[in-house]
C-alpha cells in the first residue's frame, strides 16, 4: 500500500501522519506504562503508527480513506479478506463509481449528513458492482474522522457471510412452514379418515398400554367422552378376567397376519366387542391400531355379496383361477389345487396356466381370444394336469375382467366324470356306420373309410373346440391353414358358417 496521498488542498500527506500521536491531554492520569489503567475516566491509550493499521484491519475487512468529494485516497485491506482484487486498483478513483445505482443515492445522503455534522451517523450498507464476472459485494461501512482536513476513514465489513446466514435462516423458515403445512394437511386427512370409518378405532401405545387416539364411535361404545378416553389404559375398559394378557393376545394376533378378531367383554356393561388389531411403528414407538365392532354387528348379513363370493371361492367344488393377460396365475382356490395336486397356492402363483393344459398355449390362446372378443367363453373342453398327477377331463368357463387399468382372466374349471362327455364334440355316428361295413366290404375299404371318418371327427372336434376359429384349429391339429381348407372341402365342411 502506498503511504503518500494527495489531499484536496494539494498538500502531500503520509498515512503515518494520519496515525501520528496527539499530544497527551492535560490533567489525565494513567498514561504511564507502569501499573496504570488506561481506560479510567474515558482515557484512551496512545497507539503507535506502526500498529494502527493492524488494529484497523483486525476490526474491518476493508479500510478506505476518501476525500469529502468521494475520491479514494488510500486503500487498506485485511489479509484474510477473500475479494482483495476488487479494491487493489481503486486509488484516485471515485468511490461512488464502484457502487450500484441504489447504493449511490444512499451513500450520497449519508456522506452529506456526516460532513454537515448532524450528530452520529449510522453505518451504511452498500453493494459494490460486479467486475470481471464477479457478483455484487455487500459491505457495511462506518464513517470516521481522522484529523486530516478533508479526509474521511471508511471501515467496511463484508456482509456476504451475514447474507448467506440470513438466506439459510429464510430457507430453514420456509422449510419449516412447508413441513408445518404438510403436517396440518396429513393431520386433517387422518382426522377425517378416523371419523368417517364405520368401526370404532383406537390407537394404543404399546410401551404404556394407554390409548393415544380414539374416534367418536369408539367413545360411544365405551360410554365415555373421547377426551377422557385418550390417555386411559386399554385393558381397564374390559372385563378384569380377560384383560390380564389382553395386550399380548392382540400383539400375537396382529403379528400372525390373520383376519381373526379377539373377543372381549366390556367392563361393567353387558356386551361383547371384537378387536381386530394391526401393529406398526411410528417415531420409534410401536403402536397398536384396533378396529372395534360389536359382536352382533360383526355377523355378516345373508346378502353380503363380497363375503359370499369369498366363501364360494374358498369352499366351492369348481376350480377357480385368476390369471394376468399373459396367463401367469395370480391366485387359485383349493379345488383347483386338488386337481393338479399342489399343496398351497403360493406354489403356483406366477406360473403359466397353459403349462397345465393338454394343448398348452393353443388352449390358452383359444380361450383368451374368445373371452376377449365376446367377454366370456361358456364351456371349453380340454384336459388339465399338474407336474405329478394324471390328466383330468375338464370343462372351462372363462371371463375377462377389468382390474383397474389392466385386464385379467377368471377361469372356472369343472371336472368331467367318466360317464359325461364334453359338450361341443361330435357324436360317434361315423364310427357306427363304419361297423356296419364289416361283412359287406373288404378290410382295405373299411380301413380307408375309417381313416376318413376319424379325420373328419378330428377336424370337427378342433373346429368346435376353437369356436370356429380355423387358424387356431389348424394350429391345434398341426396342419397348415391351406391343408385345413383342403380337408374342409373334402369333407363338405367348408360351407359351414365358420369364421376366422
Amino acid at each position: 500500500m502506498r503511504t503518500d496521498r494527495n489531499t484536496p488542498s494539494g498538500d502531500t500527506t503520509r498515512i503515518e501522519d494520519l496515525n501520528a500521536p496527539a499530544p497527551a491531554p492535560t490533567g489525565l492520569s494513567g498514561m504511564s506504562p507502569r501499573g496504570t489503567k488506561y481506560w479510567n475516566s474515558g482515557d484512551i491509550p496512545l497507539i503507535g503508527p506502526d500498529i494502527l493499521g493492524d488494529i484497523l484491519m483486525a476490526v474491518a475487512d476493508v479500510g478506505l480513506v476518501i476525500s469529502d468529494d468521494g475520491m479514494i485516497l488510500s486503500v487498506l485491506l485485511n489479509p484474510a479478506f477473500g475479494d482483495r482484487g476488487r479494491f487493489e486498483d481503486l486509488d484516485n478513483t471515485d468511490f461512488t463509481a464502484t457502487l450500484n445505482s441504489e447504493s449511490r443515492e444512499k451513500f450520497a445522503k449519508r456522506i452529506t449528513s456526516f460532513l454537515s455534522g448532524d450528530g452520529d451517523v449510522r453505518p451504511i450498507e452498500v453493494n459494490h458492482i460486479g467486475i470481471g464476472g464477479r457478483r455484487e459485494l455487500p459491505i457495511r461501512y462506518s464513517f470516521h474522522r481522522i484529523g486530516t482536513a478533508g479526509a474521511i476513514l471508511l471501515l467496511g465489513r463484508d456482509l456476504r457471510p451475514v447474507a448467506e446466514m440470513q438466506q439459510q435462516l429464510v430457507s430453514a423458515q420456509m422449510a419449516l412452514e412447508r413441513d408445518y403445512e404438510a403436517h396440518r394437511d396429513y393431520e386433517m386427512r387422518f382426522r377425517v379418515l378416523l371419523e368417517s370409518t364405520t368401526d370404532g378405532v383406537v390407537m394404543v401405545t404399546m410401551k404404556t398400554g394407554a390409548i393415544s387416539e380414539a374416534n367418536a364411535i369408539a367413545a360411544d361404545m365405551f360410554n365415555k367422552a373421547r377426551d377422557s378416553l385418550q390417555g386411559q389404559s386399554l385393558v381397564s375398559l374390559f372385563d378384569t378376567r380377560q384383560s390380564a394378557n389382553l395386550l399380548d393376545r392382540l400383539t400375537t394376533q396382529a403379528l400372525s397376519g390373520g383376519p381373526t378378531s379377539v373377543e372381549v367383554d366390556l367392563k361393567g356393561r353387558d356386551g361383547t366387542v371384537l378387536l381386530r388389531p394391526t401393529i406398526f411403528r411410528a417415531a420409534g414407538e410401536r403402536i397398536l391400531l384396533c378396529h372395534i365392532t360389536k359382536k352382533n354387528q360383526a355377523e355378516a348379513p345373508a346378502d353380503n355379496l363380497d363375503q359370499n363370493m369369498r366363501a364360494l371361492y374358498s369352499a366351492g367344488p369348481d376350480g377357480m383361477v385368476f390369471t394376468a393377460g399373459d396367463g401367469s396365475i395370480l391366485s387359485a382356490n383349493d379345488s383347483f389345487l386338488n386337481m393338479i395336486g399342489v399343496a398351497h397356492d403360493m406354489s403356483v402363483r406366477g406360473q403359466q396356466i397353459q403349462d397345465m393344459l393338454q394343448r398348452g398355449a393353443v388352449d390358452f390362446k383359444v380361450m383368451a381370444e374368445n373371452a376377449t372378443n365376446v367377454g366370456r367363453l361358456r364351456a371349453y373342453a380340454t384336459k388339465i394336469a399338474g407336474d405329478y398327477g394324471s390328466p383330468r377331463d375338464v370343462e372351462i368357463g372363462v371371463t375377462r375382467l377389468k382390474a383397474g387399468a389392466t385386464a385379467i382372466f377368471a377361469f372356472v374349471i369343472r371336472e368331467i366324470g367318466s360317464s359325461e362327455s364334453p359338450r361341443g364334440e361330435p357324436s360317434d355316428d361315423g364310427l357306427s356306420s363304419v361297423k356296419e361295413l364289416v361283412g359287406s366290404s373288404t378290410l382295405k375299404d373299411i380301413v380307408s373309410e375309417t381313416t376318413n371318418v376319424v379325420e373328419k371327427m378330428c377336424i370337427e372336434t378342433a373346429i368346435a373346440l376353437t369356436m370356429n376359429n380355423r387358424v387356431a384349429a389348424a394350429e391345434m391339429l398341426g396342419l397348415s391353414r391351406q391343408s385345413l381348407y383342403v380337408k374342409l372341402r373334402k369333407f363338405g365342411l367348408i360351407d359351414r358358417d365358420t369364421s376366422d
